[in-house]
């Protein structure tokens, strides 16, 4: 038996956790045709093999017709959830993980223009910001049938063997009645915090009566709005103390805040550069009061903090959930010593900015996740060993060296610069985003633990590729930044990475035309603001920055909207040109003939990288494929077998921003679907 707190099983009614880990409920958008179908199960099971204790789906699953999907929510509200959901629990069950589903009705989070274009509703009429939705304001009937409606739901997930559920009352419907800023009803459901109440306790007694005393219920609710009008902390702890109280639910999964707006979601799930555990010690403030089973999870990504959680008391259950994402098999390299080969989440959250845009969860730095049945968390040996050569020290260059070093391939790295990191290194200069470093020093020591050969402040060339003596070459050297986009005036600007670098100095009335909407553009922005300077971020999109995403913009604008930073959307730098020692930028509109001028003493341009491929076209020649990338073979899973050139002396691939310009994630996905068949 293991001493460390969070390897102690834990006991919850009559069900054994076998230790104090949890993945949270959370919705990665895998469901088809709202089934939890072999993605959503393959996700799910990869975890439960690796040892975690309970995994919650959904995030939720919506009990009636008129919570539309917004999220690609699973529907709990259809009958043929049962056979999908009894698929996943079963398999989780055989690898000793116990399941629970979280369910919800969102009331006004979702939009009256998805599915079925039912009203959406809600205990008032006020408007959630982020949906954007007037909804109905709730009649009598409307609550009765929804109260049913999750009755009807949480029998299903019962007959579908799940140990439990938990009903969400953090911004959907349930929490709606809670508060009231958005609880204006009138009678038995509206005015005082009990009634405010009433809608939740007669859920909860609808499934007690119907599920009966064994299956599990609990609550993942915010313990206090943190907004103007809304219920604080005090009144928290009350509805905790109420829900003990009641003998209807057997734990209690707090958080902290309001995700009316991306600002408040971002707080509620904090993203990198902001404080790690930060509602931690209010969970355990919770759990104080109420001397219940208390639950908790947010920006808790590391181990050491996990373990401090249980440790001191603070909670029963610790929720790792993004953490889990990055390393599906975290429990298991806890257990057997490894913390240190534990990938881990650097708080990037590409996996819930993609979902709010309508698209899958995946992980900025783990490819595998959310392709479970396609990507291997743990890399297969290879049959032979071969001599893998790689070209650039990027996030792609060195996840194709660490798969190839895992295979069992004798692996050489050429990089240009005395470090590794390409592009990451940049990012991680500023102190907001440091936590990106840690893709590449996760990395790093993979390979070194493989003994792959690095070649620091190596240009590397054709005669020293060729002198590797390799099977196969990857070429990984990233792009370079493109500003050349200006009709008069390119010799007079300078591009954001030369401001991230700090080989060009901030100006002091400075002109950003970012035209790629990524976060060079911003970063560049905030760190020319600090030094006091006027900045403007014009770009020719309806919306600035839109590959930065929602939550990640937060910190962005709390940052720049608090120096001198204006946001102009819709116009195109056309053109620069010097004006005695300032520069004059025209402007121009992409709907019509019209232009503007700005008078600045610097000019920055985002326009994305062109890829650095000169050493790719040098190779090709010398190459058994011609460079040529069989797509099919790819997809499906299989070796390379284009054989163009037959005098060819190695097969050669490039990956990432050397093929186009992309993200961190493409390079990494690219490299490992790659590189594994190698």
């Amino acid at each position: 038996m293991s001493d460390d707190p969070i390897l102690q099983p834990y006991r919850l009614k009559h069900l054994t956790l076998r230790n104090r880990i949890m993945i949270t409920s959370h919705e990665p958008a895998y469901p088809e045709d709202g089934m939890p179908k072999d993605r959503y199960r393959a996700y799910h099971v990869e975890r439960a093999k690796a040892g975690v204790a309970l995994t919650m789906t959904a995030g939720s699953a919506a009990v009636s017709r008129d919570s539309p999907p917004v999220f690609n929510n699973i529907l709990a509200w259809k009958d043929e959830v049962v056979g999908w959901m009894r698929k996943l629990t079963d398999e989780c069950h055989d690898h000793g993980t116990a399941v629970m589903i979280q369910l919800t009705h969102l009331g006004r989070r979702t939009r009256w223009d998805k599915a079925d274009w039912l009203p959406v509703v809600s205990p008032s009429h006020e408007r959630e910001a982020a949906h954007r939705s007037f909804p109905k304001k709730m009649e009598d009937w409307d609550i009765q049938r929804i109260i049913t409606d999750y009755v009807d739901a949480a029998e299903r997930m019962k007959a579908a063997g799940l140990d439990g559920l938990e009903l969400q009352a953090y911004g959907h419907l349930m929490d709606q009645f809670w508060s009231p800023l958005t609880n204006d009803l009138e009678g038995e459901y509206g005015g005082s915090l009990d009634n405010r109440l009433r809608f939740t306790f007669d859920v909860l007694r609808g499934i007690r009566e119907r599920c009966g005393p064994d299956f599990l219920v609990g609550l993942r609710y915010t313990g206090d709005e943190c907004l103007p009008g809304g219920f604080g902390a005090d009144d928290g702890i009350t509805i905790s103390q109420k829900l003990k109280d009641s003998g209807l639910v057997d734990f209690l999964n707090v958080v902290r805040g309001h995700i009316d707006t991306d600002a408040g979601l971002t707080d509620v799930i904090p993203v990198q550069g902001m404080r790690n555990a930060p509602h931690l010690e209010f969970a355990g403030r919770i759990r104080k009061a109420t001397e219940f089973p208390t639950f908790h999870a947010a920006k808790i990504p590391d181990v050491a903090t996990a373990r401090h959680a249980i440790a001191a008391g603070l909670v029963d259950m610790v929720g790792m959930t993004r953490a889990h994402m990055a390393d599906p098999h975290l429990v298991r390299k806890i257990v057997e010593g490894r913390e240190d080969d534990i990938r881990p989440c650097v708080g990037a959250n590409y996996c819930l900015d993609r979902i709010y845009q309508g698209g899958l969860a995946f992980c900025l730095h783990n490819a595998a996740t959310g392709r479970e049945e396609t990507m291997p968390h743990d890399i297969p040996a290879a049959s032979e060993t071969r001599r893998v050569t790689i070209v650039g020290a990027g996030p792609g260059g060195l996840e194709a060296a660490r798969v190839a070093a895992e295979r069992g391939h004798a692996v050489t790295v050429f990089e240009a610069a005395d470090q590794p990191g390409g592009q990451i290194r940049l990012t991680a200069r500023q102190e907001r985003r440091r936590e990106m470093i840690s893709i590449v020093a996760w990395r790093i020591a993979m390979c070194q633990k493989r003994g792959v050969t690095f070649r620091f402040n190596a240009f590397a060339d054709v005669d020293d590729v060729l002198a590797t003596r390799p099977d196969a070459v990857i070429i990984a050297t990233g792009g370079l930044p493109h500003t050349e986009v200006l009709a008069a005036g390119n010799d007079l600007v300078c591009s954001a990475w030369d401001i991230l670098s700090g080989d060009v100095k901030p100006g002091a009335d400075t002109l950003i035309f970012d035209d790629a909407g990524d976060h060079a553009g911003l970063q560049a922005a905030d760190i020319i603001a600090a030094t006091g300077a006027r900045v403007e971020v014009v770009t020719p999109d309806r919306s600035f920055a839109p590959e930065v995403m929602a939550m990640n913009l937060v910190p962005y604008m709390r940052s720049l909207q608090a120096r001198d930073v204006t946001f102009t959307v819709t116009w195109r730098l056309l053109s620069v040109a010097r004006e005695g020692n300032r520069l004059r930028a025209t402007l121009g509109s992409d709907y019509g003939g019209m232009t503007r001028d700005r008078l600045v003493d610097q000019v920055v341009v985002n326009h994305g990288t062109r890829p650095l491929d000169d050493l790719y076209f040098d190779l090709k020649p010398l190459s058994r494929n011609l460079g040529r990338l069989d797509h099919d073979a790819l997809l499906a899973g299989l070796p390379q077998r284009i054989d163009d050139n037959p005098e060819g002396r190695f097969q050669l691939f490039r990956i990432g921003d050397a093929v186009a310009a992309r993200n961190t994630h493409a390079a990494i996905y690219d490299a490992l679907r790659l590189v594994k068949d190698i």
